[in-house]
């Protein structure tokens, strides 16, 4: 899910990547280009651990490898041209405000639970009836990326997070731009992931690299989110698909 607390004028050439970095902790990194009249946040999703505290998210600083993604792209170069593998697809009490972090050009906070929004700068506060419409996350909790007025091509924002779905990652691809949940929206998504196995049914219908990551992606810049070893698969949402989150079973 990728909601913004506030009117955006463009969201396009969205990039994702995960990976399992140990049992049960998942690796995310989130790009994007993003036009904004405001001071605006966005909002990701996490499905952590039932009860976790408040550290349960580490922030982690891409600022230095703002080409993490065309990196990754490097490595299925020698494909044929297109994309054969394309597919369709109230408020709480008061309590002490949410920690801030400075993550390369923006601010980020975790946010444990729904609840807990209102502990946020009141500029990046979701609405309370935006709130209500997201009843599929209600137990998650919530990575909040502050950004500033204008059109930008946003560094990758990364973090990693202790998951609640240990054999599966998780990709945060609703879309809720307008208050809105749509049954089908307009993606443009690139999806990228490293499993710990080669193959298998669930990559079907992923592009595999054409070697390890070693080969092209400058790994030793990710701080530890690309591991060198492994192939990288790749997956291309573009065009009108059914609203909802991305899961890759890595089992």
């Amino acid at each position: 899910m990728c909601m913004f607390s506030g009117k955006v004028s463009e969201v396009s050439n969205t990039r994702i990547f995960a990976r399992m970095l140990a049992p049960a902790r998942q690796g995310l990194v989130y790009a994007m280009n993003v036009d904004t009249p405001a001071d605006v946040a966005m909002i990701l999703p996490l499905p952590v651990i039932l009860g976790s505290a408040e550290d349960a998210v580490k922030f982690i600083d891409l600022s230095k490898f703002p080409h993490f993604f065309s990196s990754l792209d490097r490595g299925f170069r020698s494909l044929t041209a297109g994309d054969p593998f394309g597919r369709s697809l109230g408020p709480a009490p008061q309590a002490a405000s949410l920690p801030v972090h400075q993550v390369g050009s923006f601010e980020a906070s975790y946010v444990p639970k729904m609840a807990d929004f209102a502990r946020l700068d009141e500029r990046f506060r979701l609405p309370d009836e935006a709130l209500e419409k997201v009843g599929l996350y209600k137990d998650f909790g919530f990575a909040v990326f502050k950004f500033k007025p204008g059109k930008q091509k946003v560094h990758p924002m990364a973090l990693s997070f202790h998951s609640r779905f240990p054999d599966r990652l998780f990709f945060p691809t609703v879309h809720i731009h307008d208050g809105v949940v749509h049954e089908k929206e307009t993606f443009d998504h690139h999806l990228y992931a490293q499993c710990h196995q080669r193959g298998g049914r669930a990559l079907l219908e992923w592009e595999e690299s054409d070697g390890n990551a070693v080969v092209f992606s400058q790994a030793g810049l990710s701080e530890g989110l690309i591991d060198a070893a492994r192939h990288v698969y790749r997956l291309k949402l573009k065009g009108e698909f059914k609203n909802e989150d991305q899961f890759l079973l890595t089992v």
